[in-house]
């Protein structure tokens, strides 16, 4: 199989048309007609991913965060994307991202809905005439009333994390949650707009949590990679099915950061 028979693959479900017009998608580097027989699948291309693909004989790398953001005047050793650059292609591996297409047609948020267990979820932001869209949005029908603190446990077992950030009333009653993988800032909004309850996302910074939470809605930080984790299990399952004969590896799932706690404030 080659390259250009994976990235049509991928491509097929989502189209780099769907991506917003300020991403970079697609094929990032190598050669369209060089042979593949292991793909590895990581949400970012970043040091550890381009060791793994070198140290486990990967010819293809396949990310949602892409590669390239933005332009480059050269490709070197004198920047971080320039080294990344010649250290894959120097190893003959290409590089494939698919980022906001893949959030709007892959889908990104209906992968998280599934995986916090909403059910009947619709598209929190439509930006496709066809109805896809950005998050996920879904009511809470059971008989039973589930906090914002408990959905926060939720939240944390589902996607199996160890910390999440809460902007609001962790007491709150939830009868409306939304979903949003990735940046979440700029869909405060729109879950203020369809009165939403609780907003699942990440990258929440102090003024708008604070904001936020002052206009009624709380917010669950869980962070960007927290919960777009979940790209690299579903992606190496839909390339798996799809390339049959393609060997798959995964990228290690582990957070960018770790949180410090001070011993002097904690409860015994």
């Amino acid at each position: 199989m080659k390259v250009r028979d994976i990235t049509d693959v991928l491509e097929r479900m989502s189209p780099p048309s769907a991506a917003c017009d300020w991403d970079n998608v697609g094929l990032m580097a190598g050669d369209k007609d060089a042979g593949v027989s292991r793909v590895l699948v990581t949400l970012d291309v970043d040091e550890a991913a381009i060791d793994k693909a070198v140290s486990c004989g990967a010819d293809m790398i396949v990310s949602h965060h892409p590669l390239i953001f933005g332009s480059i005047k050269n490709v070197t050793c004198d920047s971080l994307t320039g080294s990344r650059l010649v250290k894959l292609l120097g190893n003959k591996i290409a590089c494939f991202s698919m980022h906001t297409n893949f959030d709007i047609c892959g889908s990104m948020g209906s992968i998280a809905a599934d995986t916090l267990g909403l059910r009947d979820a619709a598209t929190l932001e439509v930006t496709m005439p066809d109805g896809n869209g950005l998050g996920k949005v879904a009511e809470y029908t059971g008989d039973e009333v589930i906090t914002a603190g408990e959905w926060a446990s939720r939240v944390m077992k589902s996607f199996e994390l160890d910390t999440v950030k809460v902007f609001g009333d962790m007491e709150r009653p939830v009868r409306k949650i939304a979903i949003y993988p990735g940046s979440g800032s700029g869909a405060i909004k729109t879950a203020l707009m369809q009165k939403v309850d609780l907003l699942v996302t990440g990258d929440i910074g102090h003024h708008a949590g604070i904001d936020a939470k002052a206009e009624g809605l709380t917010v669950i930080d869980a962070g960007h990679y927290g919960i777009e984790h979940v790209f690299i299990k579903y992606i190496a399952g839909y390339i798996g099915r799809e390339c049959p004969g393609v060997d798959i590896v995964t990228a290690d799932i582990c957070s960018p950061f770790e949180v410090v706690f001070n011993p002097d404030r904690m409860e015994n």
